[in-house]
């Protein structure tokens, strides 16, 4: 018979370290502040939530932590492989990611709206009839918005930019009507420019990335003492200064606002707290 597998608290109450992977720049979820070179975000402080966690129910009041930067492509890997014990990113939970590793409760739900100038009269897909639309080449959103406008026959003129900064570009020079991107991203490139407020994001979502911690598939203690108390922070409201912190108020390294208030379909989600989403 094969040796089953340590579970992630039986390794920490044998004097086991609990491993953190983060992300390099997945602002403000994740990401190492340059000044200080160590990794902070929404994420990163849900997952010290969770350690202090582990810490009571071990007993082990020394237990270390350890962070372990990864990237887009390998996060999940590292985490199958056993060599991290919580994912703490950016990172979609969908059916084909279940797969290979187990997610808790979403902490944050996303979905691709526009970016338009704040003088603009658009206001939804609709208002684009016969305009022009960018989006960045290789992306959902792209795909997304393509197919909508192949089927519902919406007259939208369609252009790529390379990356998500030619995009707000065109918006800003006026050579596009609006970009279309994740919401998330569009608050953080805008607060980013010279004028942030000749900006604005509009629109209902086109597109749903529910985001939420990657853990061990087949450890469900662990999984469920996550869950708990992902529910716990959500229902009593805990997790709601957590989230103003990193949204909606300065966040290292320059002090950046990205006024990111709770979306109404994050609101919607956290009535209901579930690690079950239909994607």
């Amino acid at each position: 018979m094969p040796v089953r597998a340590e579970t992630v608290l039986e390794r920490i109450s044998a004097g086991g370290k609990l491993v953190i992977a983060h992300r390099e720049s997945s602002v403000p979820f994740s990401y190492v502040d340059s000044k200080t070179g160590k990794p902070v975000g929404y994420a990163v402080d849900l997952c010290l939530r969770m350690a202090e966690l582990v810490r009571k129910k071990t007993g082990k009041k020394d237990m270390e932590v350890e962070f372990l930067q990864v990237t887009a492509a390998n996060r999940l890997t590292v985490v199958a492989q056993g060599k991290a014990d919580m994912e703490c990113g950016s990172t979609t939970n969908n059916a084909e990611r279940r797969q290979t590793v187990a997610f808790t409760i979403p902490h944050f739900i996303t979905g691709a709206r526009l970016l338009v100038k704040s003088s603009s009269p658009i206001d939804r897909m609709e208002d684009l009839n016969g305009k022009k639309l960018v989006s960045t080449t290789g992306t959902t959103p792209l795909k997304a918005v393509a197919s909508a406008n192949r089927e519902r026959l919406m007259g939208i003129h369609i252009v790529e930019a390379p990356d998500h900064a030619k995009g707000v570009e065109m918006v800003e020079k006026g050579e596009v009507d609006a970009f279309l991107m994740d919401d998330v991203l569009l608050y953080g490139l805008a607060a980013g420019r010279p004028d942030p407020k000749a900006l604005k994001v509009v629109g209902r979502f086109m597109t749903t990335e529910p985001l939420a911690i990657a853990l061990p598939k087949n450890d469900p203690e662990f999984k469920k003492l996550v869950d708990d108390e992902m529910r716990r922070l959500i229902t009593s409201r805990e997790i709601y200064p957590i989230y103003e912190k990193w949204f909606n108020k300065p966040i290292p390294p320059n002090n950046t606002v990205l006024n990111l208030p709770v979306s109404y379909l994050l609101r919607d989600f956290w009535k209901y707290p579930t690690d079950q989403v239909p994607f």
